[in-house]
């Protein structure tokens, strides 16, 4: 597995301090940051995941406890929209250059508005997508959402 991914030079270009932690993805998992949690042995709500979306037709990224939903309503309020819907799978790997279970908020091929979910800044540090299936990044959440040019809002059920 390589260790150099977009998202790993993004954060190294952004001055961003940052740790690497591998696991061993599961592809049949039900829900990928809870699994990725448990390989690496970590609480599920420091893992946070990568959802693309479409916020009134415009492409937008979230990143949320892998122990939570989203709730479209208020990731459409987040981004002043009116209403929101997961991204096909097949349109968020094209817009962001990087696999499903492996897309990372940082070093996307195209970098869209994001938002994280407010809880990320109870915790010292959280675990986000490093761009690759089975890499994670591990940093301070306040870091993320200055590489990011971030909204932190409530995204949550």
């Amino acid at each position: 597995m390589s260790k150099t991914t977009p998202a790993t030079l993004a954060l190294a270009k952004a001055g961003v301090a940052f740790t690497l932690a591998t696991y061993d993805y599961d592809p049949n998992a039900e829900r990928v940051g809870l699994q990725a949690a448990e390989a690496m042995g970590v609480a599920p709500e420091i893992v946070f995941k990568t959802l693309m979306a479409l916020v009134d037709g415009n492409p937008v990224c979230a990143v949320v406890p892998s122990d939570e939903e989203i709730n479209m309503k208020k990731l459409a309020a987040a981004f002043g929209g009116k209403s929101a819907q997961l991204m096909k799978p097949a349109d968020a790997e094209r817009l962001t250059g990087y696999r499903v279970g492996g897309i990372s908020p940082f070093g996307q091929k195209r970098q869209v508005p994001t938002a994280i979910e407010e809880v990320a800044l109870l915790s010292e540090e959280i675990f986000l997508n490093g761009g690759q299936r089975g890499l994670q990044v591990k940093l301070r959440p306040d870091d993320a959402v200055a590489a990011l040019s971030a909204t932190v809002a409530d995204l949550i059920r």
